[in-house]
């Protein structure tokens, strides 16, 4: 195979093992580059950053993980998903892989993943960029404060307790599943739309598809770390950090809402005509962004 077919390749599926569970990675190549790990969102799957990881994994050593309930990573037998283990896993990983000192691109779910982590293990991580992952906004947080933990508790037990007798939804074909994935977001690219889709869905027995993550992880845990200790790792992060938002999210912008004061190495940069999936809505811009805060220093 030549270099330029190398070039065009896809990237190779792998697993690895945290708390018993089988997770699956892609691997995009390039092992004597710079260690570059891309971080998905709930309810998504690692393939959504196939774009990005093409860009770059000329310059770096690019590997996407399918969180546990998500993708090809198995789901967890009891239907929990706990910001702890979503830590141990991402930490299990860099560490079987070796890849650390590493530097990090998350969205979402994964951002606020990948912050924690880089709280935790400072000297672990050289750059961060996390797409819209600090999490709900400080007025959101203080509604749920007003709630006690009877409250709360009961809500979820309701809530799993739907979710278990809830099946996934099923699709006809993947065309139907497409559809839906562009209702989801309207700044989607035809060909961005079927691409994650594609990627997204297994076929059931009867030949109808369904979405890969698990029901489960559709649930708000009862309990988490404090505001204040998630605050405190915020604090603790001592690479370059880059915030990215989309203007037309409905995530809150941290300059905003006073959360940048928490972090001594962050900046700010938001996109116009960009909602939520700012590394979707806005790819050039954001790769072009993300290349050169990477090249920094």
């Amino acid at each position: 195979m030549t270099e330029d077919a190398n070039d065009r390749a896809g990237p190779t599926s792998r697993i690895f093992f945290s708390q018993r569970l089988r997770l699956h990675y892609v691997d995009w190549g390039n092992a004597a580059a710079p260690p570059l790990l891309l971080l998905h969102g709930g309810q998504d799957h690692c393939r959504n950053w196939d774009w990005v990881a093409e860009r770059l994994r000329q310059d770096w050593h690019v590997i996407a993980p399918d969180l546990r309930g998500h993708g090809d990573s198995q789901w967890s037998p009891d239907g929990n998903y706990s910001m702890a283990g979503y830590l141990y896993d991402l930490a299990q990983l860099i560490h079987q892989q070796q890849l650390a000192p590493l530097s990090l691109v998350a969205h979402s779910l994964g951002g606020n993943i990948a912050l924690r982590y880089a709280g935790i293990y400072p000297k672990k991580v050289r750059r961060l960029v996390a797409v819209e992952g600090l999490g709900p906004s400080p007025k959101m947080l203080a509604e749920r404060a007003k709630r006690s933990i009877a409250d709360r508790m009961q809500t979820w037990i309701e809530e799993q307790r739907g979710l278990s007798g809830r099946l996934p939804r099923r699709y006809a074909s993947i065309e139907e599943a497409f559809k839906r994935m562009q209702e989801a977001n309207r700044h989607l690219s035809p060909e961005q739309a079927r691409h994650l889709t594609q990627h997204g869905v297994n076929q059931n027995e009867d030949g109808t598809y369904s979405w890969k993550f698990d029901n489960y992880v559709r649930a708000w845990p009862p309990y988490d770390m404090t505001v204040g200790e998630v605050e405190q790792l915020w604090s603790r992060i001592d690479c370059p950090t880059l915030l990215v938002y989309g203007k037309e999210s409905w995530a809150s912008n941290p300059t905003e809402d006073g959360r940048i004061r928490h972090f001594a190495t962050a900046r700010v940069e938001s996109f116009e005509k960009a909602g939520h999936w700012v590394h979707h809505d806005r790819l050039d811009g954001f790769v072009d962004l993300v290349r050169d805060f990477l090249r920094e220093g």
